[in-house]
């Protein structure tokens, strides 16, 4: 699974980029009940990063009820994952905040989205 991105130059520490991954991957459906996850070593070995960190995340995973360990299989997916505007929302939340407190419209924001928005797709 290529699917993750770990950003080395982040303030978010990789562990928990790799659980707000799987989240994310599981609430747009490209992660499905029953999928396995890479086993630990494979993982770390991908993305060149140490083996902990990876345990690290998947324990979270299993605390948040997102996956569950089978044995011989390894780390499986679980059914019920969060929808994908609940995992968005936080995110909205800050952005309208900040928006406000520096005083900027609904409209300004929506533009600089947008741009965004195309730029990232344009990479």
């Amino acid at each position: 699974m290529s699917e993750f991105l770990i950003q080395t130059n982040s303030n978010v520490p990789i562990y928990r980029q790799l659980v707000d991954q799987v989240h994310r991957l599981a609430a747009s459906g490209r992660l499905k009940a029953g999928d396995r996850l890479p086993s630990v070593r494979q993982l770390a070995e991908e993305l060149a990063i140490n083996p902990m960190t990876v345990s690290r995340a998947y324990g979270l995973l299993e605390q948040d009820g997102l996956v569950e360990r089978r044995r011989g299989i390894g780390m499986v997916l679980r059914g019920d994952s969060q929808p994908r505007d609940a995992l968005i929302l936080p995110a909205i939340e800050n952005l309208v905040r900040q928006a406000k407190q520096l005083g900027l419209d609904a409209a300004a924001i929506t533009q600089q989205i947008n741009r965004h928005w195309k730029d990232d797709n344009d990479a």
